[in-house]
């Protein structure tokens, strides 16, 4: 029989409180367990007790064999009954995703390509505009006055004397 030391569910719902307990590695986590032998209380303060043990059976579950998951093993370190784990070092789980490694390598291909192409040289400013940028304001301006004689014109053929005065011109 495979024996764990583990965490086991207990509290109500987003009020978690969990037993440490010795149980098979087969029963389900809130299932049947042999003995009781510690609490956590994620609820409590960090300065606070969060964990009681009872280092005593828990040594001798360890001496029949049973192993600690590694949460528990964490407690256990901390309270010195085990040497203290080594932290958890995961590189890939912090590594971004496919996509996101496919960007971040596009991003960097463009920043090579930007360095690798020569700098744009810059000129003086002049101060007289080039003649490409004068006949388009040129032309601008022409439109302009084309439209407020076009406006003007529209309107004196909408009031009735303009329009009288135009038959009488033309007669």
């Amino acid at each position: 029989m495979a024996l764990k030391i583990r965490l086991s569910r207990a509290g109500a719902k987003k009020r978690p409180f969990y037993r440490i307990v010795i149980t098979d590695s087969r029963n389900p986590r809130d299932g049947r367990f042999i003995e009781r032998v510690g609490t956590y209380d994620p609820m409590l303060p960090k300065n606070a007790q969060r964990v009681t043990l009872k280092a005593d059976r828990i040594r001798h579950w360890l001496q029949v064999g049973a192993r600690p998951t590694e949460r528990v093993a964490r407690f256990l370190g901390q309270a010195e009954i085990i040497p203290m784990p080594e932290q958890r070092n995961n590189p890939n789980k912090a590594k971004p995703k496919a996509k996101a490694q496919a960007r971040i390598e596009e991003e960097r291909e463009r920043a090579e390509a930007a360095k690798a192409a020569p700098p744009p040289t810059e000129e003086a400013p002049t101060e007289e505009a080039s003649p490409e940028e004068s006949t388009v304001e040129e032309d601008t301006a022409e439109e302009a006055t084309a439209e407020d004689e076009t406006a003007k014109e529209e309107t004196s053929t909408e009031s009735g004397e303009d329009a009288s005065a135009e038959e009488a011109e033309k007669d």
